[in-house]
């Protein structure tokens, strides 16, 4: 390691900052934002920089340099281009003990500023000792996406609760495992989404109760998306991530599981036609047990868990027994398999609407209302369709769309092994059967389908 990592407190403390442009803005800016007063010497000075140093009432000096300026100084940063000059300042501030930073010059540097990713009060720096800035700011970048802004909140709920708790815990461990419980549980899941009221509650009552028991866990409905695991929402990775047990379905693809927390135990649950590991009832119940018992369960399904995903059934049971739940929604297969295949669902000159049928209903027939699913003007999206593909192409022709309209079948769409046939109503049912098709599939009908060869942009088998 070499830099020592500390972070210091800045507050109403003068700052030296030599430079005016936009460089020196930007160090002003981190500087301002930790609280600094702020001390700019520069012959020329940003009409920002100017601002920033009025709001942290600071000090303004036009003029060159001089080694005068560090005084009463705790920081100081230079910001200019003139190397013999940043030479100076260094030598000056380390002759004073001051800690200096030289941008882009590691070498007469005593600290560095890191790349800054900001959920206060917690703060979190990347650093590659100067060596490669552009790297710390894309690994930044990255844990950007990952840390949600709310965990800002986390941390001011942990400082107005940390005394109580200490007081009701009597060693550190014990304090350790309920923090862990509150920060990875209901409590944490309340306040990012805005509920403070509801998270104070929750941890009130955890302390009132009698930590011998078990506490009730909670159940994450997540939709998992049509395959890429690139189209995962940011909440549904971070409960992937927490879960203590997954339940998940055939349609939840493998780069997807990879995804989900490593130690987590897995309950395979997946359905195929006449062919169910576990009847929709029994998951139902074993996803209110296990919450029963403690813990963070992850209801994981392809696509989105409110469109023929059956997560209105599961969570019924839930809300029925009192247990805490949360549904993410995921991006459902008929948005990204048409994405990935060019075919915009709607569009002025084709389609003014959409709908999402399911192929096949409880009774496993498709008996549907097919003069409205016949208007031409309309895009339809059928989803589980591959055994009734004849039946519906049958149908819609027999109750007025023509038998030449488009027709697109998208297997196994948005992920590497994606295949899109293209054929009409009256043709499609053969083109599958000398195709080897198999599910997940997706069956687009209408005039949208005429856009695919110009619009496709994912490499399609």
């Amino acid at each position: 390691m070499d830099y020592f990592p500390v972070f210091l407190d800045l507050k109403k403390r003068r700052c030296l900052l030599v430079g005016g442009g936009d460089v020196a803005t930007r160090k002003g800016r981190l500087l301002a934002k930790a609280g600094a007063s702020l001390r700019v010497v520069a012959p020329e000075i940003s009409t920002e920089l100017r601002g920033l140093v009025i709001v942290s009432k600071g000090e303004i000096f036009e003029r060159e340099y001089q080694a005068s300026d560090l005084q009463d100084c705790v920081l100081a940063i230079a910001a200019t281009d003139i190397e013999s000059l940043n030479e100076k300042i260094s030598a000056d501030a380390q002759t004073l003990h001051i800690p200096v930073n030289v941008v882009d010059s590691p070498a007469l540097c005593t600290y560095i500023t890191p790349a800054i990713i900001d959920r206060s009060p917690l703060v979190i720096a990347v650093s590659s000792g100067g060596e490669a800035p552009v790297l710390a700011r894309l690994v930044r970048a990255k844990l950007e996406t990952l840390i949600p802004a709310s965990y800002g909140k986390l941390a001011q709920i942990a400082s107005q609760w940390r005394e109580r708790i200490k007081t009701r815990f009597d060693n550190g461990d014990s304090r350790r495992k309920f923090w862990e419980k509150i920060l990875q549980g209901p409590a944490a899941e309340l306040m990012m989404n805005g509920q403070e009221d509801a998270a104070n509650k929750f941890i009130d009552d955890e302390l009132a109760n009698d930590q011998s028991q078990l506490t009730k866990g909670e159940v994450y409905l997540v939709g998992g998306g049509p395959g890429d695991p690139e189209l995962l929402t940011l909440r549904a990775l971070r409960l992937m991530q927490q879960a203590d047990v997954v339940l998940y379905d055939r349609l939840v693809s493998d780069a997807v599981m990879e995804l989900v927390r490593r130690d987590a135990e897995r309950i395979y649950v997946g359905k195929r036609r006449n062919e169910h590991a576990m009847e929709q009832e029994n998951i139902n119940q074993l996803l209110v047990d296990l919450a029963k018992q403690g813990k963070r369960v992850l209801r994981l399904k392809g696509g989105d868990p409110f469109i023929f995903g059956r997560g209105g059934e599961e969570i019924e049971l839930l809300a029925q027994n009192d247990i805490p739940f949360q549904v993410v929604p995921g991006i459902t297969a008929a948005s990204g398999c048409a994405a990935y295949a060019g075919i915009p669902l709607t569009h002025r000159d084709y389609a003014q609407s959409v709908r999402f049928v399911t192929g096949h209903l409880k009774s496993d027939d498709t008996n549907l209302s097919w003069p409205e699913l016949a208007n031409p003007t309309q895009t339809l999206v059928f989803y589980m369709g591959l055994v009734g593909l004849k039946e519906i192409c049958e149908s819609l022709i027999a109750h007025g769309r023509a038998a030449t309209t488009p027709v697109a079948l998208i297997e196994k769409g948005t992920t590497q092994d994606q295949r899109v046939l293209i054929a009409d109503l009256n043709t499609i049912a053969g083109v599958v059967a000398v195709n080897d098709v198999h599910a997940p599939t997706l069956f687009i009908v209408g005039d949208v389908v005429k856009l695919h060869d110009s619009l496709k942009w994912f490499k399609t088998n």
